[in-house]
């Protein structure tokens, strides 16, 4: 029981990512590279580690299928964190990360969303850009060629592409605030 008492909250989120999409391939290799990306931001920009590797972790979980309820995933990973007892913040921002609004906005689930905070901060910022900065393989890429991928990979009837015209500069500005403060 000490070790548990003694681990951190990003630790902890390791393990239950791991539980739920750790045989997963290259998801589970991306999420990993967003948790370590995350932690390099985290001591650049100033943020709690904690609480951004942490979500970084868990980002994705809602991909896994035993807690998929809508098939929305970060709708899903949210829910479940929230049930599990995790904190709302990090519960928010998984729910929220990469534009998540738009998506869940256009399938209807705007409503569901809104059981979670919207923090619209530089925490929520950094977990976008550490997202959108780490490909399919855990590789760092530009966040154009992220998105780009991620276009093609679901498809041009995609709900994604559906909502490209909001969430496409949506996320450049997220990267642009980030790039800006990295820079500085």
């Amino acid at each position: 029981m000490t070790d548990v008492l003694l681990r951190s909250r990003a630790e902890t989120a390791r393990l239950v990512a791991g539980s739920l999409i750790g045989d997963s391939g290259d998801r589970w290799r991306h999420t990993a590279g967003v948790a370590h990306r995350a932690a390099g931001l985290s001591a650049r920009l100033g943020l709690d580690p904690d609480v951004l590797v942490a979500a970084a972790w868990l980002h994705d979980i809602g991909y896994a299928e035993p807690i998929a309820l809508t098939g929305f995933h970060p709708l899903d990973g949210a829910v479940h964190l929230s049930g599990e007892g995790w904190p709302a913040r990090i519960a928010g921002l998984v729910a929220y990360h990469s534009g998540a609004r738009f998506v869940g906005a256009a399938r209807g689930l705007a409503g569901q969303l809104a059981a979670f905070p919207d923090e619209r901060s530089l925490m929520a910022d950094a977990l976008t850009y550490a997202d959108q900065t780490v490909g399919p393989t855990g590789l760092r890429v530009d966040p154009e060629a992220r998105y780009t991928e991620m276009l093609h990979r679901h498809g041009p009837c995609s709900w994604n592409a559906a909502v490209d015209a909001d969430r496409r500069p949506h996320l450049r500005g997220t990267a642009a605030r980030v790039e800006h403060l990295l820079a500085a």
